[in-house]
This record gives C-alpha cells, sequence and structure tokens, in this order.
C-alpha cells in the first residue's frame, strides 16, 4: 500500500529544522523519513543495557496489545465493530506507555534511552506521537547540553524530532520553542534560535514565549558581540511585554560597552537600577570595565558652571522621586572609580556624598493610587451581599477632608499580633502603644489614622475597659470604620499612597503585588513607606524605612553609586562601587 506524503503546515512557525550541525536550515517542505537512524557507534557509548530493556519493554508493549486483538477476534462473532474498539484502546495505551516511559527519561535525565523508545515507536508506525511527546523528548535534549559527551547528539537529534514534530502537524508549544532555541544557541545559531521564538510570536494563540524562550538568542548574540542583534531581540521582547532581569541586562551593557555605544550603556545601567537594584560581582565588573575605559572618559558635558543646568537636574530627580535625573551623562574628564561602603545614614565613607532615599516618581504614584480605586470598585461589584454597602467613594471624599496624616496603621494587623495563644485576642493596648509612639516621633504633634473594620470596632465599643480610647479616636478623626463587606486592606493601603505617608504594618501583601502595577515598583514603593514592628516582653520596638535605598544612584553632580550584592548577608559591610569625576 503506497502511503501519502502528510500534508505540510503553512504557518512560518512550522519551518524545518537543520538536521545536524552542518546542515543550514532546510526548506520548509523537506520530509523526514519515518525511521531516525542513530550510528552504533552512539549507542554503544549511552547505556546500551538500558535501551535495549527500554526499547524491549515497548516492543512487548505492542505484542501484548496485537494479541489481545488476536483473542477478541476469535471471541467474538462479529468483529468488526468490537476490534476497531480494541485497536483504538490499544494505540491509546501504547502512547500513554511511551509517554510515561519518557517522562521517566527525563527525571533520570537518560537521553540515550529516550532516543532508543523513540526509534522503536517511528520503526513500528503503530503509534501516533502526540504534543507532548516531542516536548518531553526536545527539554531531554537541551537538558543534556552540560554533558560535553552527550552535546552533538543532542543537537543533532533535538533538530530531527523537531524536524518531525513540524511535519507531522504538532504545534510546538512555548516548551518546545525553548528548548529548541537553546539548542540553536549552543550551536552558536542565534539567528535560528530567534527565528523559531518569533514565529510563534506571528502565529499567536495560546503559548505566548516567555524570558527564557528569548534568553538563549539574545545571550548568544551578546557572546558574539552582534550589538544589532542584541538590540533586535531586546526589542521584540518589550513588544511581547517580557521584562529583562539583571542576566540579559547584564549581558546588554556588557556588548554595550565592548562596541563603545555610550547611549546603551547609560540606558541599560539605569535599567538595572529599575529592575535589579543591587547587582552582582560580574555585573559589577561590566560597569566597572566602562567607568575605566577611554571612551567614558569623552562622553559627558560640563555642568559645574551653568546654574540652570545644575536647577534643571534637580528638579529632574525630585519628580524621578530622588536618586537619578536620567538626563545623560554629566561632568567631563576622567572617572574615578573606588571600592568602600557607607555609613548607617547614607554618606559614601568613599566620596563624602550622602546617598539618597528613592521614592516612586508621580506618575508611578498616581497610576498606584488609580488601580487601588478600581480594585476596590471591583470587588464591591463582585460582592453578592443583599446588605447597602458603602462606597469607596466616600472614604476618598472623607480621606480628601481629613487627610493630614504622616502615617496610616493597619489596625487589625496591630491588635492581633502574637495574639495566637488560648487566651488571645484583639490587643487594644498594642494599637494604643503605636498610636502614641508616632505622635510622640511626629515633629508636628500628628496623630496617626487607625484602618479597622466596623464588625472590630462594634465589638470594642461593648467592652467597658476599651470604649472610651475607641471613642476619643473616633472623635479626633484618629479612627476610620471599614464597613461591612470590605477589604479594610485597601483602605489603608490607598491612603498610605495617597497621602505619600509611612505605613505601619507587618502584613507582607504578597496579594496585593500580582494585583497591582508591576512588583519591582511595589517592592520600591514598600521600602520607602512601609514600617515594621516588634513587641518584645510588651515594649514596642519601631523599625523605620532605611535613611537611604540600596538601589544604583545617579546625582545631579554627575556621580555614580553603585551597590554591590552583600554574600555575607551583613549590609553593613556592603560594598559600593563610588564613581565620581575630578572637580
Amino acid at each position: 500500500m503506497k502511503l501519502n506524503k502528510p500534508p505540510l503546515p503553512s504557518s512560518s512557525l512550522l519551518c524545518a529544522a537543520p538536521r545536524s550541525l552542518s546542515d543550514t536550515p532546510p526548506s520548509p517542505y523537506s520530509i523526514f523519513p519515518r525511521r531516525a537512524k542513530v550510528s552504533s557507534s552512539t549507542f554503544a557509548n549511552a547505556k546500551l543495557v538500558t535501551l535495549k530493556s527500554c526499547a524491549a519493554k515497548f516492543h512487548l508493549c505492542s505484542s501484548m496489545a496485537t494479541s489481545d486483538q488476536h483473542r477478541s477476534r476469535h471471541r467474538d462473532e462479529s468483529p468488526t465493530k468490537p476490534n476497531k474498539k480494541m485497536k483504538k484502546k490499544a494505540s491509546h495505551n501504547q502512547e500513554k506507555s511511551l509517554l510515561i516511559s519518557l517522562h521517566s527519561c527525563s527525571k533520570h535525565k537518560d537521553l540515550s534511552a529516550a532516543l532508543a523508545l523513540y526509534d522503536a515507536a517511528i520503526g513500528s508506525g503503530d503509534v501516533r506521537l502526540s504534543q507532548q511527546h516531542y516536548q518531553s523528548l526536545l527539554y531531554l535534549c537541551s537538558a543534556s547540553l552540560g554533558d560535553p559527551s552527550l552535546q552533538t547528539l543532542a543537537i543533532d537529534r533535538g533538530y530531527q524530532v523537531f524536524q518531525r514534530m513540524v511535519g507531522s502537524g504538532a504545534s510546538p508549544n512555548e516548551a518546545s520553542v525553548t528548548s529548541v532555541a537553546r539548542l540553536a544557541a549552543a550551536k552558536g545559531d542565534g539567528d535560528y534560535a530567534f527565528k523559531v521564538v518569533k514565529d510563534i510570536v506571528a502565529v499567536g494563540g495560546v503559548s505566548v514565549p516567555r524570558l527564557r524562550t528569548y534568553s538563549p538568542a539574545l545571550l548568544c548574540f551578546c557572546e558574539r558581540l552582534e550589538a544589532e542583534k542584541c538590540y533586535e531581540v531586546e526589542e521584540h521582547m518589550d513588544a511581547s511585554g517580557i521584562a529583562l532581569e539583571e542576566v540579559e541586562i547584564s549581558a546588554l551593557l556588557k556588548v554595550s560597552v565592548a562596541t563603545g555605544r555610550e547611549s546603551k550603556v547609560y540606558r541599560y545601567l539605569h535599567k538595572l537600577r529599575e529592575c535589579v537594584g543591587f547587582v552582582s560581582e560580574e555585573t559589577s565588573k561590566v560597569i566597572e570595565e566602562w567607568f575605566c575605559s577611554e571612551k567614558a572618559s569623552e562622553v559627558g558635558r560640563d555642568s559645574g558652571g551653568n546654574g540652570s543646568d545644575i536647577e534643571l537636574l534637580r528638579a529632574a530627580a525630585l519628580k524621578n522621586g530622588g536618586g537619578w535625573h536620567g538626563l545623560g551623562w554629566v561632568g567631563e574628564g576622567k572617572w574615578i572609580v573606588k571600592k568602600g561602603n557607607a555609613s548607617p545614614d547614607g554618606e559614601c565613607l568613599s566620596c563624602g556624598e550622602r546617598l539618597a532615599c528613592v521614592d516612586t516618581n508621580e506618575e508611578e504614584t498616581e497610576n498606584f493610587v488609580n488601580s487601588l480605586v478600581a480594585l476596590a470598585v471591583e470587588r464591591k461589584a463582585k460582592m453578592n451581599s443583599c446588605e447597602p454597602m458603602e462606597d469607596f467613594s466616600e472614604f476618598q471624599e472623607w480621606l480628601e477632608k481629613h487627610g493630614d496624616y504622616e502615617a496610616i496603621l493597619d489596625g487589625a494587623n496591630i491588635g492581633l499580633y502574637q495574639q495566637n495563644f488560648v487566651d488571645g485576642g484583639f490587643s487594644l493596648p498594642q494599637l494604643e502603644a503605636v498610636v502614641k509612639e508616632l505622635y510622640n516621633k511626629s515633629g508636628n504633634k500628628k496623630w496617626p489614622l487607625i484602618l479597622l473594620h466596623k464588625k472590630r470596632v462594634n465589638a470594642l465599643l461593648e467592652n467597658a475597659n476599651h470604649r472610651n480610647v475607641v471613642e476619643e479616636w473616633i472623635d479626633n478623626n484618629v479612627l476610620y470604620t471599614t464597613p461591612p463587606g470590605s477589604n479594610d486592606d485597601w483602605y489603608w493601603l490607598y491612603a498610605a499612597a495617597k497621602l505619600k505617608c509611612l505605613l505601619v504594618t507587618n502584613d507582607e501583601m504578597r496579594d496585593h503585588i500580582f494585583e497591582l502595577l508591576s512588583t519591582s515598583f511595589f517592592q520600591k514603593w514598600k521600602q520607602r513607606h512601609q514600617v515594621r514592628y516588634t513587641f518584645v516582653k510588651g515594649s514596642l520596638k519601631l523599625e523605620m524605612p532605611p535613611p537611604f535605598s540600596v538601589v544604583i544612584q545617579e546625582s545631579e553632580k554627575g556621580s555614580w553609586h553603585v551597590p554591590i550584592t552583600c554574600q555575607d548577608g551583613e549590609v553593613s559591610l556592603r560594598n559600593w562601587i563610588c564613581v565620581t569625576r575630578r572637580s
């Protein structure tokens, strides 16, 4: 019987992969043979006993399924329909058995055994391979790249598996494309690694590329100092909404330093500031290399004698929340690069400049506040309670009228702190202690604002020992009661963000991070505004925000300060790269 060639997919994603290290990508219309050939020498060096055992098990499964079909045919007087069902069931069992065996090979990182199973399945012609089968094989190929003895086999066979996958009509998902991209990058073919990612984006659908999907192509181009291709990959990532991490930013910074592109270096330094904060030792070496280079001494402008320039830089830094201006290199001549520490109050011990306490910028804060309002309104709309519920807008109006506060208190978090014992309950004395401490710390003698749920407030008012204190707080606008059915978290978080003041809570707010803006933004906001607390034998201790931010800083004088990761965990011993220019 003559078999017709299977129809080929028209999508640009399903292009044929190169079949060996020496081959270039073939035409999308090339047809892969039914049986993949593997040399005997390859299998001799790769657990031959295991291969024979796995292949034998797969053959035994196929034989047993065929034997079951023969017995069924003898027992049934009308064998046509049952035989089809049995054949379909047997095929399903073989496919399931193969998938389980491949997963086992992946778990034990046994590439040779997995390839033997794959070859046996292709040779039998009775097993239909699914996306999961191919994905498991491709993952194992990419995972074997770290073994020098298997690298060539992994790349060659991985390409062949991918070729058959697209030829059979199985759509590669993100995991499969990531594996192929890694194989291509290991071969040094960044172009092909980037192509398979671009193709999956062009096709669209449920498979969306991730950072790991792009990284092989990006890092391959960076290693080969192909700067323009690096920037092209980054642009594609940005268009797909993929955020860079330190490894990728550091690689882009390194290729920009090596090719002398000062504007790109400036941009990636700020990318590190936004996304990373303190940098690794490896990244710090790249930064030092730049500032010590001849090219770096040629960039910049002299603003020392121009008062308007200095004011412009200061205004830009203030608008950005402090710690950076973003207006380009400042100063002239060679850079002075030192490594040193910062004092507890934020003075650089290398140059004497005071480090800034960086806050979120005006636009970020406004977006943050608006997102909180939208989430609070959405949460109310989803409530199924028949009871009337106060609109969040009423709290907004109240805060607008009374909003002269320097600190917001998460009342429930403070009152329930360390109360998980038999007779434990809401501790009003703990909350009262925090209120008094913040009042005494305030230079203007301002009371903080407590946010507490109505149910909790009613319970406190019913207690004769607590009633007077709570009523006094309500009369003096120290306490705001959040309505039934609401989440008081949104109220204290909104108040702290809107008023740009301190927030006293030990709540990590992890559930909020994923619903709001970016994780990097929220972490920066928490570092600047969150006050933590402890009670040791009834004595209160407040942990105020640090007097300076451990992030890359750029001053209006043109200097740079770069914190390096602290290996031993002792923050006071953290090294900073101090970069200045001669006055």
